[in-house]
Formats: structure tokens, sequence, C-alpha cells
């Protein structure tokens, strides 16, 4: 699926994925830990948000959410009415460099061709503050498939695997890595990974 597809993809499922979503769960808790590492009245940028109950509902107000689903965004409008909601793509964001303290990636880079990851993981770093934090989904499978009736639908899924991301995020100028292990939207263990954009990248 190239990226017009995963758009309308995610267009077609948004309602049905937002209806199954636990809102609550002890990812939303890494979220809570991440605020507490940022400065006071922080800018936060949420990538992948969908209708933002689960991930931007728990950032500060004013915090942007990003998606490639405008049905989604659509849902977000009324799911977080104050946050600043954005229509774009991972791999080039529309955003100036250094202009967040905190980027958020639930479930969101293993729906973009693993072969772009590494320029996903370089705009997260241009986009982020010196010191600035991430915290997103980490794939621990290697893969790249088209899972049909995914949520009623479709879906694409990519990943290159656990240390090869990993590798990329070190690779792109972030350190101080650490993971967690937390429950996701649809009840499943997942494993995320916290990480600092370096300094003097």
């Amino acid at each position: 699926m190239d990226r017009n597809d995963v758009r309308r993809a995610w267009d077609a499922v948004a309602e049905t994925y937002a209806s199954r979503r636990d809102p609550d769960g002890s990812d939303a808790a890494l979220i809570d830990d991440l605020l507490d590492e940022l400065p006071s009245d922080p800018a936060v940028l949420d990538v992948g948000c969908g209708d933002g109950a689960r991930t931007l509902a728990n950032l500060p107000p004013g915090s942007v959410g990003l998606d490639v689903s405008r049905r989604g965004l659509e849902l977000a409008t009324s799911e977080v009415p104050d946050a600043r909601l954005v229509q774009g793509d991972l791999s080039t964001l529309p955003f100036a460099a250094d202009a967040f303290d905190a980027i958020t990636a639930y479930h969101a880079v293993f729906h973009v061709g693993r072969d772009r990851h590494p320029t996903v993981y370089e705009e997260f770093a241009r986009a982020l503050r010196p010191g600035g934090r991430l915290l997103m989904t980490l794939p621990g499978g290697r893969f790249e498939t088209v899972r049909r009736g995914w949520m009623g639908g479709r879906m694409f899924f990519s990943t290159p695997g656990r240390d090869r991301t990993l590798d990329q995020l070190r690779e792109a100028g972030f350190g101080e890595i650490r993971t967690a292990t937390a429950t996701d939207p649809l009840g499943s263990s997942t494993e995320f990974v916290r990480a600092t954009r370096s300094s003097d990248r």
C-alpha cells in the first residue's frame, strides 16, 4: 500500500478503531512520566493521533495532533477540542525545526514502509528541540504485510524489528534510550521506547 492507500484505509476504519480502543490503560501512564520530565507549558506533538482519545487527550491543552486521516482528525475535533490538529505525513513533518519539547507516536510508525523509518526518525529529531523527548511504540517483529479484515477494512504494517528500530533511533540522533512494556489500546502487551534528542546532533 502506498501513502494514499494508507490514508484511505485509515479514513475507512477510523470510527471502528476509535470505538474499539480502550481510552485507559498502562500506556497512558507512560505519558504522565513523560510530562514530568518536560518544562512547564511544553510544546508537544502527538504523531498519528487518530481520534485523540488515547494519547492526545492526555497531553497538555494546546498540544498538536498530526494524522494522515482526515476522518480521524474530524473525530479528534470533538474528542479533544482544545488541541491543534494537522493533517500530514510522518516522513515530512509540516513543522519548523526545534518546534517541540516532546513527541509521542503511539502505534503510528509501523504504518509507514520500513524503508522510510530512518527518515521518520530524522524528522522527529529535527522537529524536537535539543534535549527533547520521544515516546513511541517499539515494534518487536520484522515484517511487512497488509492485514485484510483489520477493523473491518485492511491495513498496512511494516517494521524492521526491535533491534534495528533502536539502531535507527540512535543513528537519527537519539540517546538515553529506555524501554517499558505496557497495555496497548486493544488490550495487548506492547513495548514502548523513550529517548532524548541529543544536543550535538
